[in-house]
Order: C-alpha cells, then structure tokens, then sequence
C-alpha cells in the first residue's frame, strides 16, 4: 500500500490517505485527480530508518522515504524533503538527521517511564 499525505497552502499535513501500491511514486497525478498537493509518506519510516514487520531496521532502506511517516499537524519539509512532526516543547531543537525534535536533557535509561518538564528542563518520573 502507498500513503500520501495532503498539504494545505502552508505545507501542513491536514489528511493522510492510503492508495493502490501500483499507485507509489504517482503523487503528480494524484495532486492533478484532486487538485490538491499531495506527497508520498512511508508508513513504517521513522527518523529517517525504514522498519519491518519484526519492528527492527529494514535490510532495504531505500524504502525509507522523507525522514517520517506523516501525521496531521505535521510540517512538509521541501528543502529536506522530510515530514517533521510538530514542535513538542519550546527548548526542543530540531535533529537534521532524523527530522525529528531532540530534548535539550537526553532521555535517561535507566528503564523507568519520564516525562519532560518545561519549566524544570529536565525529565520526571510519571
């Protein structure tokens, strides 16, 4: 199956559809049915890294296709090329490989569930 996502006028996701998998690669034609500007979205790409069914990296990473599958709120990036979900906090910065927003703290690992907290610029245990 194919997955496009549709843009408004200022590259937002705003709806994202599944097409024939003879229909990959075919985003003009759809954006010409439609009227509307529509960009192909790999379901199973994340930061720039196609997964399989397992949920470990495709050994075809081809398939990975604009850095992220896209959600509605989602900004298309045409200079990247790449779907960047939407900002999560305000000290969040961008991550140019992967499109996706790095915490200023990293993620601690030590196996316990955290949230971030704004105002304390750190995580916090749940």
């Amino acid at each position: 199956m194919s997955h496009f996502a549709k843009l408004n006028e200022n590259n937002i996701v705003t709806f994202v559809t599944v097409g024939r998998q003879e229909d990959d690669g075919k985003e003009q034609e759809l954006c010409d049915r439609t009227g509307d500007v529509y960009r192909q979205t790999s379901y199973n790409t994340r930061g720039g890294v196609h997964y399989g069914p397992d949920g470990e990296p495709s050994a075809d990473q081809s398939k990975a296709l604009r850095k992220n599958y896209a959600g509605i709120g989602f900004t298309f990036d045409e200079q990247r090329d790449a779907f960047i979900p939407p900002k999560p906090y305000d000290s969040w910065v961008l991550n140019e490989d992967t499109c996706l927003w790095d915490a200023p703290v990293p993620y601690p690992s030590d196996g316990e569930m955290y949230v971030w907290d704004e105002a304390a610029q750190q995580w916090v245990t749940e």
